[in-house]
């Protein structure tokens, strides 16, 4: 099973690039195509005050065509990029999070950047991540707005609380850890008895086995919260990958990440593979 379409956000923002070249590096290790989805803007009103100059008589039309100029050179940028990677730009003008998911289900992994609220972009996508997640079907890799990450799934995190939504994220994550060096199966809990019994991980261990994947087991007892006891044995093992399940609230309340997501794709420092 390899992974055979990838979709990337792209923007024109500072970590387009960085977004772009990790997705670029899977899709050489999978043989896959790379989709870079580039929504132009128009209907979320993004077009900096500076932009334009002053006195205009059609600021509608000039709006429309900086969007236009602005998508061109990002698409030319993505393009340049490619080398001999299988490729294509799909420029759109509806929204931003509707046009992931719309176009994230035809793909078998969407790339996304981690929110930065500190950026000074001017498409500030808000919950992108959380709506996206909770919508495409697919799993989504997070990619964090700080360092570099050209190829991911050497050394691998696992994080396994023997949830549905855990289950699927390793499942969509097969693909990768065919290649990684290194797996870690790691579980956290607050008591040494709660939840042990669900977890099962002799059999995980063993339905992994069974894929080719061999995987060293850690089952942590903390009592700090279980996003700082995950991100901390990230560093201590120098991953370079999380793999884990995403939580979020019922469509009929406001959608808000479950408290492990939120505060892990809050402080994450290695992209994240999440499915819901």
């Amino acid at each position: 099973m390899n992974i055979k379409t990838i979709l990337v956000h792209l923007d024109h923002a500072d970590r387009c690039s960085a977004r772009v070249d990790l997705a670029r590096a899977i899709a050489r290790t999978q043989g896959a195509h790379l989709i870079g989805l580039l929504p132009s803007g128009l209907l979320e009103g993004t077009v900096p005050a500076d932009a334009l100059p002053t006195g205009m008589t059609d600021y509608i039309a000039e709006s429309a065509r900086y969007l236009q100029q602005r998508a061109q050179g990002i698409a030319e940028g993505f393009r340049a990029r490619m080398g001999q990677i299988s490729h294509e730009v799909r420029e759109t003008d509806g929204t931003t999070i509707g046009s992931l998911v719309a176009h994230g289900r035809s793909s078998d992994l969407v790339v996304v950047g981690q929110e930065d609220r500190a950026s000074e972009s001017d498409v500030p996508v808000r919950g992108l991540v959380a709506q996206v997640m909770l919508d495409v079907g697919r799993p989504v890799l997070v990619v964090p707005y700080a360092g570099n990450f050209e190829q991911v799934g050497q050394d691998v995190l696992l994080a396994w609380d023997g949830s549905r939504a855990a289950a699927v994220a390793m499942r969509e994550a097969l693909p990768l850890l065919a290649h990684a060096r290194r797996v870690t199966l790691a579980s956290f809990r607050r008591t040494a008895s709660s939840q042990e019994d669900a977890l099962l991980i002799p059999d995980m261990t063993r339905w992994l086995q069974r894929h080719g994947v061999e995987a060293t087991v850690e089952q942590h007892v903390t009592e700090i919260d279980t996003s700082d006891a995950l991100l901390s044995r990230v560093s201590d093992l120098g991953a370079d990958l999380v793999v884990m399940g995403g939580y979020g609230h019922s469509r009929l309340r406001e959608r808000v990440l479950g408290g492990v997501t939120r505060e892990v794709l809050a402080h994450m420092t290695v992209p994240v593979l999440i499915a819901h």
